[in-house]
């Protein structure tokens, strides 16, 4: 935990210095403003997103078709609402095409029912997860593709816009939204024996299973919550962004969230997991993505520092690799000595 905040503190800090007026807030039409905000604002999806990942990885899984379902929920609501024209008074208003409750429970049961395409593959027919989730990875977003026809879909029913970019007490609404996912997840991971199950499960499923855990109904439910964090994500992007882009919504968010989840101290090798790592590691990931807009900097260096990043922590939570570090630095500190 002292290693993400850290991060996270070094990276604010250079902010403060490089970026004029960067911690500055504005009180203005009922809401704040600011630098700050507005990381927060944009960090809730991949928080979203990285709460689901943290599970399925403590699991010894991985799923990397969170970006697919991203964009099906996006798509699934955006086609239900649509850009209907009813005229009020002799006043033309956009109206959903359907209840828009209804719409979002249509695309939250459309990514549910990725999840469970999902965790079939992975639990019952024992699939390894990077291939049951690279199926759904691409065939997820071709499926957005062809409900679009490729196109970008519009919408203009102001409610829905709430989602991803009004306000509640002065604060994003999708801030809420992200806090109250974390708690309900804190609170079934601390208060009941959810948490212990899964940590056994990711060390060792075979022992999980004869100590009479139920490990292939735990996978399932994993890879389940994961895809209904990406589908509320999904919603979230879809309403900031005020359309449906299949071809772009939540492209490569499948390695922002993995690497959020690394930041903030889960294991790779399953069991271990940090909750709330996972969140500093979504804002830590945020802050370097507005940092280096900020500066001017080309976004394909994003990229370049990201991948470096993970590269750094695979290593880092290699065994082999620490064990190699300590004989060569610490035979080089015996001969010094």
């Amino acid at each position: 935990m002292i290693r993400p905040l850290a991060a996270l503190a070094l990276l604010l800090a250079i902010d403060f210095f490089v970026i004029p007026g960067f911690f500055r807030m504005e009180w203005k039409d009922g809401h704040l403003y600011g630098s700050l905000i507005d990381i927060v604002n944009r960090a809730a999806p991949l928080i979203l997103t990285a709460l689901g990942m943290t599970l399925v990885i403590a699991t010894r899984g991985i799923d990397i078709s969170v970006g697919a379902v991203v964009a099906i929920s996006g798509t699934v609501i955006a086609l239900l609402i649509g850009g209907n024209v009813e005229m009020h008074n002799g006043v033309p208003q956009y109206v959903s095409q359907i209840p828009m409750g209804w719409a979002i429970a249509a695309a939250m049961g459309a990514a549910i029912l990725c999840g469970a395409w999902n965790g079939f593959l992975v639990a019952t027919l024992g699939l390894q997860p990077i291939i049951a989730t690279l199926i759904l990875m691409v065939g997820g977003r071709g499926l957005a593709q062809l409900l679009t026809d490729g196109q970008i879909i519009t919408v203009y029913y102001k409610p829905f816009f709430y989602l991803g970019s009004g306000y509640l007490f002065g604060l994003p609404f999708s801030l809420f939204i992200a806090i109250g996912v974390f708690l309900i997840v804190a609170l079934l991971m601390r208060k009941t024996a959810l948490g212990l199950f899964i940590q056994a499960v990711g060390i060792n499923p075979v022992a999980a299973r004869l100590a009479g855990i139920r490990t292939a109904a735990l996978i399932f439910f994993v890879y389940i919550f994961c895809s209904a964090c990406a589908g509320v994500a999904g919603l979230l992007i879809s309403s900031n962004i005020k359309s449906a882009d299949a071809n772009n919504a939540g492209l490569l968010l499948e390695l922002d969230a993995i690497l959020a989840v690394t930041l903030g101290g889960t294991s790779l090798a399953g069991g271990k997991f940090s909750l709330v790592g996972s969140v500093i590691g979504a804002l830590i990931i945020q802050t370097l993505t507005y940092t280096i807009y900020s500066m001017g900097v080309p976004p394909e260096v994003n990229m370049v520092v990201k991948s470096i990043v993970v590269f750094a922590v695979c290593l880092s939570q290699s065994p082999e690799f620490r064990h190699l570090w300590k004989r060569l630095f610490g035979a080089s500190a015996q001969e010094k000595q």
